[in-house]
């Protein structure tokens, strides 16, 4: 006959690892950081979408010139990437929580974790060069598949 122990009965107290077993402040670091990375966070989401769609003529405007214009400022440059990298870190932090959270095997917790991880690379390095080296008027290109704005 299998038992069922009593939900209302006290757990027992588990025991509190050492000091040499922690791993010091991480997670608290991580806390920290998600609350004051989603506060930067806001203001530069509602920086840009002010600027992108309030300030101008609209979301109609936004095309392949507004965007070059915009980066032609390197103003807008480190806001948009202030913007990219703080998101994909707070972003990769949370879903760190999660898999750390809900993945009970250690393999699994790997892969899923180094999956983040090379996704967080891949993202940010290929985001970078864009915001970087984006050149709406590129040398050599033919003049009929130019911006009107370049001049040839």
């Amino acid at each position: 006959m299998t038992t069922i122990a009593d939900p209302k009965a006290p757990r027992p107290p588990k025991p509190r690892p050492s000091r040499l077993t922690t791993r010091g402040n991480t997670e608290l670091y991580g806390w920290v950081f998600m609350r004051a990375s989603g506060v930067i966070l806001i203001v530069l989401i509602f920086g840009h979408l002010f600027v992108n769609l309030v300030a101008g003529e609209g979301v109609s405007a936004i095309d392949f010139g507004f965007v070059a214009g915009k980066w032609a400022s390197p103003f807008w440059q480190v806001w948009d990437l202030l913007m990219l990298w703080l998101a994909m870190i707070h972003g990769t932090n949370g879903v760190r929580t999660i898999i750390n959270d809900y993945a009970e095997r250690d393999g699994v917790r790997l892969a899923l974790k180094a999956s983040l991880y090379l996704a967080f690379v891949v993202v940010v390095v290929l985001g970078t060069l864009v915001i970087f080296t984006f050149d709406p008027c590129p040398a050599g290109s033919p003049a009929d598949l130019l911006p009107s704005f370049c001049t040839a």
